[in-house]
Parts: structure tokens; C-alpha cells; sequence
């Protein structure tokens, strides 16, 4: 490929990342905010979702390496986890290797609460898809596989 080619590849991909980020963004604020009230819960601030989930995905983890994987401050990580663990959705518990160090691990309130979190997104996913045409609605599921790997992408680009 040459130089130029290279560029109009460049230019080529940055056109269909301006289209899709803004669709992506719009689709995750819609998850953020709802699916909490929605599934009868107490109301949680995104960014404690956000922890809770990362906990839920990765237990067993640090407050450290939450706060980098979520791009939080360390103090706004500890908060979070503090309010977390204080409405009983997150343990703490001491490394077995390290005294010093705390691990993270959800509680059954947790596993059981963001359960019917996503039941509640996909029940609301359910109703939007059911106003689409089926081309659009196999589209969107066919492009599942897609967007975990772009998920996936992006994740690894951020520890680099």
C-alpha cells in the first residue's frame, strides 16, 4: 500500500468511526440511564455502575487496577467502592498474598441486582427492536460478534 493509499485508508476509517461513535455513545447513555429504576432498584450513580459492573466482570480485583481499567481517579474509585460496599453489592477482602492489598468481589445482592438490570435493558432493547424493520434487527445482531471485538480493541489500546 502506498503512502496515499495508506491516507485515504486512514481518512477511510476515521469517516466510520465519526458515524459509529456518536450511534455507540447514544446507545451506552440510554444504558446508563435506565435499566436501574426499571429493575426496582435504589438508584446508583453511573459511575458506581460502572465499578460495580467492572467488579461483577473481574473479581477479585484491586482498587488500583479498577481505578486504571475505568480511567477513575484513585480517590473517586475508593469513593465508589466505599458507597459500594457500604450498600452491601461489593466485599472487601484481604489478598492472600499481600496483607496489604484488598481484593474486590461482588455479593449475591450484586450478581442478583445487575441481573435484573440487564433483563430490564433487555427488555428495553426488546421494545426498540420490535419498531425496526427485521433487516435492521438482523443487522444489529449480526454485528454482536463486531462490536465485542471492537470492545475488546479498545480495552487493549488503553493498557498500551
Amino acid at each position: 500500500m502506498t503512502k496515499g493509499d495508506s491516507e485515504l485508508h486512514d481518512h477511510a476509517l476515521l469517516r466510520e468511526a465519526r458515524q459509529l461513535t456518536p450511534a455507540v455513545y447514544a446507545l451506552a447513555r440510554i444504558l446508563r440511564l435506565r435499566g436501574v429504576q426499571e429493575a426496582g432498584l435504589l438508584p446508583l450513580p453511573p459511575s458506581d455502575l460502572e465499578v460495580l459492573r467492572y467488579v461483577l466482570e473481574s473479581p477479585g480485583t484491586g482498587t488500583g487496577e479498577l481505578a486504571r481499567e475505568l480511567g477513575l481517579h484513585g480517590s473517586n474509585a475508593s469513593t465508589a467502592v466505599r458507597g459500594l460496599v457500604a450498600q452491601g453489592l461489593i466485599r472487601r477482602e484481604t489478598h492472600p498474598h499481600d496483607r496489604r492489598a484488598v481484593q474486590l468481589f461482588p455479593t449475591l445482592d450484586a450478581q442478583h441486582g445487575m441481573a435484573r438490570i440487564e433483563n430490564a435493558w433487555a427488555a428495553l432493547f426488546a421494545d426498540a427492536l420490535a419498531a425496526l424493520p427485521a433487516d435492521d434487527r438482523a443487522a444489529l445482531a449480526s454485528a454482536t460478534p463486531a462490536l465485542r471485538a471492537l470492545g475488546s480493541a479498545l480495552r487493549a489500546l488503553r493498557r498500551h
